[in-house]
């Protein structure tokens, strides 16, 4: 009976140790890195995506099915940088009547980049107008590299969360209407860990009930297929929480954030490797979701196999929880 027992309760913990799966999805659900996802309000969801000078795929449903439609910016950006025509990590959001698409302007590994915006009031393809950058860049000797960039709109406020290595990630205030950097503005640093290779990125701020949930990719995001990190290297999505939209953020165990702080939403499982990339949306069904890219084992590694994940989340503990 005792051993019974010791069984079933090692069971019982891996279940609830165990993340749930992602929800299924059909149509067009690989080549989704770093998603963004919009609903319009006739209901149509749009996913932007990485590459593919930002893809644009919608959908009648959230999980499909997704339908290729075409670039944002097919032209490419207007930002007088390398890789001005690789455009990657979209944000997208609804000022008004107005659609904002936010996305990055950079080459691999470097630290000569800039966030840009195109604005839509439809969010179809070739309805995108390039406004060039918001004004946050970096270069080399900053603390920062200015990509990544994610929207927050608090009341009249506007924030920009953005960073990737370096000193991780940062913030700035945008002005009304959010495409420039708000006048007088400085970037904070909201979220660092001072050892190893400082590998945070791809932050994303929501708020629920009384807190703001900073969001964040953790680890080696890429190249599964020919530099596959240690294990454990691989991306993960961290959150931190404050009071505050601008500063304070700890983690679930009180640590600061900006300490190396960061409680794990999800990390890799039995077949789902890698997630991050992550937003979160407010979904008329299903309520808060995560959605992210992951690579699937069961299909590849490649970076052009990432798969698009939805998760529903619990905030009922009082932290997110898939």
């Amino acid at each position: 009976m005792r051993n019974t027992f010791v069984f079933s309760l090692s069971a019982l913990t891996a279940l609830v140790d165990a993340y749930a799966n992602p929800l299924s999805c059909s149509g067009v659900c690989t080549n989704a890195h770093d998603p963004a996802l919009i609903r319009r309000d006739d209901g149509t969801y749009f996913r932007f995506s990485t590459g593919g000078k930002i893809a644009i795929h919608s959908a009648t449903g959230i999980q499909g099915p997704w339908v290729y439609k075409g670039a944002a910016i097919p032209s490419g950006s207007k930002i007088d940088k390398a890789g001005n025509d690789d455009l990657w990590a979209p944000d997208v959001a609804k000022v008004g009547s107005t659609y904002y698409l936010y996305y990055s302007v950079s080459s691999f590994g470097s630290q000569d980049s800039a966030i840009g915006v195109a604005t839509s009031t439809t969010l179809d393809v070739n309805s995108w107008t390039d406004l060039g950058s918001t004004g946050v860049s970096s270069s080399s000797g900053k603390s920062y590299n200015a990509i990544d960039g994610n929207l927050l709109i608090d009341g009249s406020n506007y924030y920009m969360q953005f960073g990737s290595f370096w000193n991780d990630i940062y913030q700035v205030k945008l002005a009304s209407p959010p495409t420039k950097v708000a006048s007088g503005s400085t970037s904070t640093n909201i979220a660092y860990v001072p050892s190893g290779s400082h590998a945070q990125e791809g932050s994303f701020l929501y708020k629920y009930g009384s807190y703001y949930y900073l969001f964040f990719s953790v680890g080696q995001c890429c190249g599964y297929d020919t530099s596959k990190p240690a294990s454990g290297g691989e991306y993960k999505i961290k959150v931190c929480r404050s009071s505050s939209a601008t500063s304070g953020f700890v983690d679930s165990a009180g640590t600061k954030c900006t300490s190396g702080g960061g409680t794990t939403v999800l990390e890799s499982h039995e077949w789902v490797y890698g997630p991050g990339g992550q937003g979160v949306f407010n979904d008329p069904s299903l309520g808060p979701v995560l959605y992210y890219h992951y690579v699937d084992t069961r299909i590849g590694y490649a970076d052009g196999q990432k798969q698009f994940g939805i998760n529903k989340l619990s905030f009922s503990s009082g932290w997110p929880v898939v």
